[in-house]
């Protein structure tokens, strides 16, 4: 399937060309054919100019922009208002929520944001239902969801050679349960948390002696964790440091159980997170808390446990729980249920499903 030669889609994701999310965008509207513009994230200013110049000078068809950042959004927003080029979103945030939990004075400012850039939307692609959900009502005339996908996933062969290489590597005993996470540690400095925060606490908390914490990862949180790490002398947490992305299999390979943290509130609530799919595709059972994924994915696969947010004694005292009472076996019950490819995370079918959507969204513009 492809466009006319006569329709123009421009196409750019605000988390900079070449990225992680430049690259979702492009496997998603691969048979329609749009031409990139390179965001330049280190440099918003002239992004947002040339964006803007593009489209007043070009008039795309339709303009799609992965992403929420307000250089890239408000470019969208002055090219419609001055040249009526219509424009789609693609989303995996609440970005309102989110900049209202890192920075609540811009908090107000960025929710009417949103609210606009979604209500003039012709169409809006979230990465959960929760946020397809969202943008529905605020106005975005045609919704859908693409959840993502796992990049790779490694076959039963490969997953016990990488299992025995990696737990060699860092000195993991052969029969010891590995609860890791996978992801980037950036720390929130509001709510003094990253990803892997719940896990190095927990383990502080642990008495048996046969459970290793793996965290997969890098950021300005990492610090902070080792910290607490070395202060508490715990030998049973591993990190491994920032990994090529193409490498994440191998390591998950590593572990018997995954933590999936998200605070149940106004951006956990909506989100699903990319780990999710390389979870599922590595077979892992997940740890999480009582999102609304967690039951509308529900599973025996799952392990639910109290608290609102991972960063809170509740949470981190449900977790400790879970890992004094559980055993290999029964994670290996619990393995069995694990949807390995599941069709909410099927790479071709979401491109096919986009495919169509832009299509569909073409003719309305044009009748």
């Amino acid at each position: 399937m492809s466009t006319n030669e006569n329709q123009k889609i421009l196409a750019f994701a605000t988390q900079g060309s070449n990225g992680d999310d430049e690259n979702r965008l492009k496997s998603l509207l691969s048979k329609v054919q749009p031409y990139f513009y390179p965001f330049e994230r280190i440099n918003k200013r002239k992004s947002f100019w040339g964006i803007l110049r593009h489209i007043i000078c070009e008039r795309p068809n339709l303009v799609v922009m992965e992403g929420t950042g307000l250089s890239g959004g408000m470019a969208l927003l002055l090219g419609l208002s001055l040249r009526k080029v219509p424009y789609v979103i693609s989303s995996g945030d609440a970005v309102g929520p989110y900049i209202s939990s890192k920075h609540p004075m811009l908090g107000p400012l960025f929710n009417w944001y949103e609210r606009r850039l979604y209500k003039h939307a012709t169409g809006f692609i979230g990465w959960t239902p929760y946020l397809t959900g969202r943008a529905l009502t605020y106005g975005s005339k045609f919704a859908m969801t693409a959840a993502g996908w796992a990049p790779s996933a490694l076959c039963e062969e490969d997953i016990d050679r990488s299992r025995s290489y990696i737990r060699k590597r860092f000195g993991i005993p052969v029969n010891n349960i590995v609860v890791g996470i996978v992801g980037s540690l950036n720390w929130n400095r509001r709510a003094g948390y990253c990803y892997g925060y719940e896990l190095v606490m927990a383990a502080q908390k642990l008495k048996r002696k046969d459970i290793t914490v793996f965290i997969v990862g890098d950021g300005d949180g990492r610090g902070r964790l080792e910290k607490i790490t070395d202060r508490a002398n715990l030998s049973n947490v591993i990190y491994t440091g920032r990994i090529p992305r193409e490498e994440v299999p191998k390591y998950l390979a590593a572990m018997d159980l995954a933590s999936l943290p998200q605070s149940i509130d106004q951006v956990g609530s909506f989100r699903y997170t990319t780990k999710l799919s390389e979870y599922l595709s590595a077979g892992l059972p997940i740890v999480m808390g009582k999102t609304p994924m967690s039951y509308d994915l529900n599973g025996e696969w799952i392990y639910r446990i109290q608290g609102i947010k991972p960063w809170s004694d509740t949470y981190i005292e449900s977790l400790v729980v879970l890992l004094e009472d559980i055993s290999s076996q029964g994670i290996k019950e619990r393995k069995k249920s694990v949807p390995r490819k599941p069709p909410l995370f099927d790479k071709d079918v979401q491109i096919s499903n986009v495919s169509e959507f832009i299509q569909d969204i073409l003719l309305e513009i044009k009748a």
